[in-house]
């Protein structure tokens, strides 16, 4: 049987036309969903850029509906919804990013990332720790130790905030070495709690070798001396302290007097505190000079003196309460009014975010800053 020719002309001709109207159809719909997906993303831009954070995620998902593929929308999406504080939507799309084997290394690391933020700020401490253990040797390493330290820092993992910030000086990312001789300190504290003075005198001794200008670790090293029976070294500790943090003596006033009588050294405690107090005058190391006099007059004429340098509330109560008025009860009266009104003149207060506390912190219990205590009082700023 002969093959009919006629069909084959037939043929051609209609196989062209139907590939013709279905790639016109395709690139009629790829040009419809093109248009769709920019206009859904700029729609979130401008939501985004009037602080509509709703309508913003509402555009943003209808454009990643439309293009699944996009990264970049996936991680735009993540992101506001971290801002807003929707953690779990925000870790799913993280978590998405990184099923997906087609995005490179790069966008991989920044996914990990951004995904280890989902938990850091929604309070997972531990998932967020092991997601930044993962970003070893990325881009990101540097910001995730930051972070680490961070999570360290505020579970009082001492030991690991040490490996941590070990790391960070290693690399060269900023002196650390401050904070590393406050860890130290930290861990010292807890040596001497568990009755390991030993342990505790090490590191407390690799602190001040390590940040000699941090009077924390002098200040440690000589409670604790003065703790195992040697006020003579626990002395020299604080005379170290003058040497290297002169501006933090006011904080070992005290003790720095109380340390000269136990040694009968009081002349040196006498010149180094008169030293200081000509520099600036302190509160604390007035009454420290106060506690050095044996007569109660010459006592109260240091809070005179202090007066003629610097009006202080705080110092006018102190000296009222060595006067002796015509009437107790008027005495008491005014003696009760003064400290009264002198208490918060003798908080220390945060230079980093001014939370206010009766004690000297070495780390602020507000905003964890490091060294953000002042040696003087709030009277004295």
């Amino acid at each position: 049987m002969d093959f009919d020719f006629t069909w084959l002309l037939w043929g051609l001709p209609l196989a062209f036309a139907l590939g013709w109207g279905a790639s016109r159809l395709d690139l009629r719909q790829w040009r419809l969903e093109s248009r769709q997906a920019p206009k859904a993303y700029f729609r979130g831009l401008n939501h985004l850029l009037n602080e509509q954070q709703d309508q913003a995620i509402d555009a943003f998902i209808e454009a990643v509906q439309g293009d699944p593929d996009t990264a970049e929308l996936h991680f735009a999406l993540g992101n506001l919804f971290r801002r807003r504080g929707d953690y779990d939507r925000a870790v799913r799309v993280h978590e998405h990013l990184l099923s997906r084997a087609d995005i490179d290394r790069k966008d991989r690391d920044r996914a990990q990332h951004a995904l280890a933020l989902d938990f850091l700020r929604a309070g997972l401490l531990d998932r967020a720790e092991s997601a930044l253990h993962k970003l070893k040797g990325s881009e990101f390493e540097g910001e995730a130790l930051l972070a680490l330290l961070g999570i360290y820092e505020r579970s009082r993992d001492w030991p690991q905030a040490r490996q941590i910030a070990q790391r960070l000086e290693d690399a060269e990312q900023g002196s650390f070495a401050t904070r590393l001789a406050h860890y130290q300190c930290e861990e010292a504290e807890l040596a001497q709690r568990a009755n390991d003075s030993a342990q505790a005198l090490s590191l407390l001794e690799d602190a001040v070798r390590q940040a000699p200008q941090l009077a924390r670790g002098w200040m440690a090293l000589s409670a604790l001396r003065a703790k195992a029976g040697d006020p003579s070294g626990a002395l020299d500790a604080l005379l170290r302290l003058n040497q290297h943090a002169p501006q933090n003596l006011p904080l070992a006033a005290r003790a720095l007097a109380d340390l000269s009588q136990q040694t009968d050294r009081q002349a040196e405690a006498l010149r180094l505190l008169q030293a200081s107090h000509a520099r600036a005058p302190s509160i604390d190391v007035t009454e420290a000079l106060a506690s050095l006099d044996a007569n109660p007059a010459a006592a109260r004429a240091r809070y005179m003196d202090h007066l003629a340098l610097e009006p202080s509330l705080v110092i006018t109560s102190l000296w009222m309460a060595g006067e002796t008025l015509s009437s107790d009860d008027a005495k008491a009266r005014v003696q009760a009014a003064l400290d009264t009104a002198s208490a918060p003149l003798r908080r220390y207060r945060c230079a980093a975010c001014g939370f206010e506390a009766r004690q000297h912190f070495w780390q602020c219990p507000g905003c964890q800053t490091w060294d953000s205590y002042p040696a003087r009082r709030v009277e004295e700023l």
